[in-house]
């Protein structure tokens, strides 16, 4: 099992969580202009990358909430969990501050009063 730290509730098993899917995916300047094929490779097309992977995610029996995280696709370790709209944290600066602090558990970027939902 995955153990998620959702940034209002806290760790919390995955099982409490949807995936949202790749995060910082940039919406189609000229919607009306793409072909079908166009819109489904915005849709469906992604790279299967192999090591640090921004993700989105919604903790749907908790608070609600959307957030990002920075998790590795091989490991399955989370290195960094943020709010939405905030840029993807650099992954070493992500895995540093978890060796400083002395643990694995992923860093939690405070959200800033501009970037909460309301």
């Amino acid at each position: 099992m995955l153990l998620i730290s959702c940034p209002n509730c806290g760790p919390r098993d995955e099982t409490e969580f949807h995936y949202g899917g790749q995060a910082h995916v940039p919406y189609p300047e000229n919607p009306a202009e793409l072909t079908d094929r166009e819109w489904a490779e915005y849709l469906f097309y992604r790279d299967n990358t192999k090591g640090a992977f921004a993700e989105r995610w919604q903790h749907s029996t908790g608070c609600r909430q959307w957030f990002n995280t920075l998790r590795d696709t091989v490991t399955y370790d989370i290195q960094a969990v943020y709010p939405m709209g905030q840029p993807r944290p650099d992954r070493e600066n992500a895995a540093k501050e978890n060796a400083t602090a002395g643990t694995t558990a992923p860093t939690v970027i405070p959200a800033s009063p501009e970037g909460t939902l309301k």
